[in-house]
């Protein structure tokens, strides 16, 4: 399976971006959404939540409150690092799973924490999705409804634009407008398909 990492800072882009791809018929399996699932009503970790933190956690419905649960686990190191050893195995073996059943000639994983969670080594390709930071700063702040503190704890928890570009095999440049990025993508998905054939 010939999978291409897609990452990049918040604000970056990426969803925009992976659309483009899913477009011309590729799979595109996103760490996000099996990070939500993991989480679900019902799940063994959603439980195992509850079992930690008490219904504070949950929503009136039984889901779980995740603007109290991010709050808490930002504030709290140790508590982050206990939900991410109960997640990231989950979420792991379930990326694993997805790509595996990926029928397209090549697959992408997109994932925010791709460095961070060392997912590149299940990948052959890494694209990063470059804006600078005070981009990032002001699309996520519009697109969030959230103030820029905010959104630069969030930046802070992730992986530095230097770090990021220092894993890329490619990069993809997205601080001009939406209408910039087809042919870019276009160039890139000729390019994938055709190493996935080799």
């Amino acid at each position: 399976m010939f999978i291409v990492g897609v990452t990049g800072g918040i604000g970056s882009g990426k969803t925009t971006v992976t659309r483009l791809f899913e477009q011309r018929g590729v799979v595109v399996v996103d760490a996000d959404v099996i990070a939500r699932h993991t989480l679900e009503r019902g799940s063994q970790a959603l439980q195992a939540v509850r079992e930690r933190y008490g219904e504070v956690a949950l929503q009136a419905d039984g889901s779980l409150n995740r603007a109290w649960l991010r709050a808490h686990i930002f504030a709290n190191p140790t508590e982050k690092q206990w939900l991410n050893q109960l997640t990231h195995p989950l979420i792991r073996a379930e990326i694993i799973k997805q790509l595996h059943a990926a029928t397209s000639a090549y697959v992408m994983l997109s994932a925010p924490l791709l460095i961070e969670n060392g997912l590149q080594q299940l990948c052959q390709r890494v694209l990063v999705v470059d804006v600078d930071e005070a981009t990032q700063l002001q699309r996520t702040a519009e697109r969030d409804q959230v103030n820029p503190q905010q959104v630069q704890a969030i930046m802070q928890a992730q992986a530095s634009r230097q770090q990021r570009l220092a894993h890329a095999t490619e990069v993809l440049d997205n601080s001009g407008s939406s209408a910039d990025l087809p042919p870019q993508v276009e160039k890139l998905h000729q390019l994938y398909s055709a190493l996935a054939l080799q």
